[in-house]
Order: C-alpha cells, then sequence, then structure tokens
C-alpha cells in the first residue's frame, strides 16, 4: 500500500477509491436519508467532503494522464467519466489502472 503513494498513478488510484465510496455513500445513503427521513445531516457533511474528492481526482487524473502522456481519446476520458457514475471508479481502477500499472 506505501508503494502506491510514490507515484501519480498510484495516488490516482487511492483517490478514485475514495472519491467512489464517498460518492457510494452520498447516492446510497445520504440522500435517501434526506429525502425520505428528512434527515438532512449526512448530506451537509458528505456533500463538501465528496466534492473535494471530487475535484482531487480530476486534478489527478489530469496529471497523470500527462506525465504518462496518455490518449485522451483512448483512456483519459474514461477515467475522468467515471467520477460521475457510482461504481465508475471501481470499475476503471480494476480495468484500466491496474494494467498500466503493470506496463
Amino acid at each position: 500500500m506505501t508503494n502506491l503513494f510514490k507515484t501519480s498513478l498510484g495516488r490516482l488510484r487511492i483517490i478514485g477509491y475514495l472519491e467512489g465510496f464517498s460518492l457510494l455513500v452520498l447516492v446510497f445513503i445520504a440522500v435517501p436519508l434526506k429525502h425520505f427521513f428528512g434527515n438532512p445531516e449526512l448530506v451537509k457533511v458528505l456533500g463538501p467532503i465528496h466534492g473535494a474528492l471530487f475535484l482531487l481526482y480530476t486534478v489527478s487524473a489530469l496529471s497523470t494522464a500527462v506525465e504518462l502522456k496518455w490518449k485522451f481519446s483512448a483512456v483519459t476520458w474514461k477515467i475522468l467519466l467515471a467520477c460521475i457514475i457510482p461504481f465508475g471508479t471501481f470499475y476503471v481502477d480494476y480495468t484500466i489502472l491496474k494494467k498500466e500499472r503493470q506496463l
């Protein structure tokens, strides 16, 4: 796990997991609590955290794409799209980022 922090790809993968997890908690737990049970507290706390992770993921993805010379039309757009789809960052990590690490 500590080796992941040493490369931009490793940091992107970690941020992707955090961003993906925060999106899942927000969409499947916090928002239903707010709308069905009238309890907006978790959304108030998790919303800004998820927003910060979303921005961090986007900047990290673009930075990694430049560093590793990814073609936007082949790789980068998929990684950027993943952060707005529930489970997207986990899918991209499994199908693209894990393979990139092995190259």
